[in-house]
């Protein structure tokens, strides 16, 4: 992947050029191309591939909230985890974020699904694998993604001060957990599907302990609340 191809705000081209440059790259790269050549439909689109970091430069993170794979249904992944494109039913795992939100901080659920708003407060919406066929969960695990996102945990966790990391599920709090709970604050629940909100999610209270959290380091609060989508 070279830079030319992607959109990626520069703090983070600079964090991550050895990535870019190493093999396990260019075969991930090579592979995506080969499957696009065989017709497969690859979401999200090239140019949000890494929509995450682009809305959220290194130095400005504030808060780390990991998920696993990008929606595979047309219309929904844009490069932000949980969220999901404007127009788009909102999935069921944000629908108890959003519940859990109005029993914390009291915020209505918002009528959409969309949350770059979060991103440009620094709030870096992060999938561990980027990349999913249509139709097929998971269907890119394994391919190096997940190498490449340990490598964006871990220059926030080395470059950054006083983050908050929401780790939701055992995957996440797996993937995790070398982070330094003496620099920052590590928030671990179960993850908010409907499977497994009721084992921990809700009730957790992540938004008001991350703003606390926030507050306590001398950092801006983070609005949780999500403007209406303008209109069309």
């Amino acid at each position: 992947m070279t830079e030319g191809e992607i959109r990626l705000e520069e703090s983070w081209k600079g964090v991550l050029a050895t990535e870019f440059a190493a093999p396990y790259m260019h075969e991930l790269r090579a592979f995506l191309v080969a499957e696009k050549e065989a017709g497969k439909r690859i979401f999200p689109k090239g140019a949000d591939y890494f929509r995450a970091l682009d809305l959220t430069p290194v130095d400005a993170v504030r808060v780390v909230i990991l998920g696993q794979d990008p929606y595979h249904g047309a219309g929904q992944a844009h490069g932000l985890c949980f969220s999901v494109q404007p127009g788009t039913r909102t999935p069921p795992s944000l629908v108890n974020i959003y519940k859990e939100m109005k029993s914390d901080l009291g915020i209505a659920p918002a009528a959409h699904g969309f949350l770059e708003h979060w991103a440009k407060q620094g709030v870096l919406l992060l999938n561990s694998v980027l990349t999913v066929e249509e139709g097929r969960a998971a269907a890119h695990q394994g391919r190096g993604w997940e190498r490449f996102t340990d490598a964006v945990i871990r220059a926030v966790n080395d470059r950054c001060d006083g983050v908050v990391f929401m780790l939701w599920g055992a995957y996440a709090q797996k993937k995790a957990a070398f982070v330094d709970q003496e620099k920052h604050l590590v928030l671990k629940a179960a993850h908010p599907s409907p499977l497994s909100a009721h084992n921990g999610f809700l009730g957790s209270r992540p938004f008001s302990k991350a703003n606390e959290f926030l507050v306590s380091r001398g950092k801006d609060p983070i609005d949780w609340t999500l403007p209406p989508l303008p209109e069309h």
